[in-house]
């Protein structure tokens, strides 16, 4: 079967929340979740599985409308930040130097994080329960950049459970046999925002 990972569109930023930041898609995300719904609608997808979390599903909507079918939410597949208090895209905590993205690189839970490798354990059996449910079919699961890399550096056996950075709506594809061997088919696919300003 092809397994399809997207990453959700960009977000608001929230710097302080007084709960968890759950973050609305912003107005380019929302632009970038259509163009994506728009490029994959001619793949055969037999399903759709979404994050809990509201970027993710902001994103997922166009396409779940797009193929016709109900997005499946799985808990499981939310982001290791799930329950921080901010949300600043670690394109720009890179960019400023903050200490923030420095700790995410060493692989140090910050807080509202889990453990980098529980996270990953958690992500694998997420990602084979859909795989067992869906034999020979194509499916499609929006999710996090986080929980791409668990992913991915578990089908590559990679030590870091982050190891790149996946572009928002990026397309991520793998292939899972019915033997049990998975491979990496392609990553940080970004047909669809190709002539796109940024």
């Amino acid at each position: 079967m092809e397994l399809i990972l997207v990453r959700h569109g960009l977000p608001v930023r929230i710097d302080a929340a007084e709960g968890p930041a759950d973050p609305p898609l912003s107005d380019d995300g929302r632009a970038q979740a259509v163009r994506l719904a728009d490029w994959l609608r001619h793949d055969a997808i037999d399903a759709v599985y979404v994050s809990p979390m509201r970027r993710a599903r902001e994103t997922a909507a166009p396409l779940a409308d797009a193929l016709g079918v109900d997005p499946v939410v799985d808990d499981e597949l939310a982001e290791f930040d799930r329950d921080a208090h901010f949300y600043v895209p670690l394109e720009e905590l890179k960019a400023a130097g903050d200490e923030r993205y420095l700790q995410i690189m060493r692989g140090e839970p910050l807080d509202g994080e889990v453990d980098p490798q529980t996270f990953r354990e958690v992500v694998a059996v997420a990602v084979e329960r859909i795989i067992e449910a869906h034999p020979g079919n194509t499916v499609a699961v929006v999710c996090h950049g986080g929980v791409i890399n668990a992913w991915a550096s578990h089908v590559l056996g990679l030590p870091d459970p982050l190891f790149f950075e996946p572009y928002y709506t990026s397309v991520n594809r793998f292939l899972a046999s019915s033997r049990g061997h998975r491979s990496v088919a392609s990553l940080n696919d970004l047909g669809h925002l190709h002539g796109t300003p940024g």
